[in-house]
C-alpha cells in the first residue's frame, strides 16, 4: 500500500451552537489541513499520483472555506462548523475528485482539520467505502 499526504490551509470564521463556551462566540481560526490518498499500486509511470493534481483538487475545496464565515455555507447551516465537520466536508468533496482524476486507482483515506498547533479532528474512510 502507498500513501500520499498533502497539506495546505485556510483561514475562516465560525462559531458554535449549543457548545456553552467561548467557542459559541464569533472567533476564527487559520486551518491547517492534512489531506491522505492511497493506492495499491503504482502507475506506469512509477506514481501513486500526482501531487500537483491532489494539490489543485484540494484547493478547490478550499477556496469554498476560505475566508468565509462557515456558519453562513449551505453545508453548516444545520451542522456545526466544527474541525470534526470541516474534515467531513472536504473529506466528501474531495473523494470523487480525486478518484475519477484516477480512474478509481486511488482513494482518498483520511482529512484531518486542525484549528491549531495542537488539536485536530480527522475523517477516515469507512472501510466499506
Amino acid at each position: 500500500m502507498f500513501e500520499l499526504k498533502i497539506t495546505n490551509h485556510f483561514a475562516a470564521a465560525h462559531k458554535l451552537r449549543e457548545f456553552y463556551g467561548k467557542c459559541e462566540n464569533l472567533h476564527g481560526h487559520n486551518w491547517f489541513v492534512e489531506v491522505r490518498v492511497r493506492a495499491d499500486s503504482l502507475d506506469k509511470i512509477g506514481l501513486v499520483m500526482d501531487f500537483g493534481v491532489i494539490k489543485r483538487r484540494l484547493n478547490e475545496i478550499l477556496d469554498e472555506l476560505d475566508h468565509k464565515y462557515l456558519n453562513e455555507l449551505p453545508y453548516f447551516q444545520n451542522r456545526n462548523p466544527s474541525s470534526e465537520n470541516i474534515a467531513y466536508f472536504i473529506f466528501t468533496h474531495l473523494a470523487p475528485l480525486i478518484e475519477a482524476d484516477s480512474e478509481n486507482r486511488v482513494r482518498l483515506w483520511s482529512v484531518s482539520a486542525w484549528e491549531s498547533n495542537n488539536a485536530s479532528a480527522t475523517y477516515v474512510r469507512d472501510e466499506g467505502d
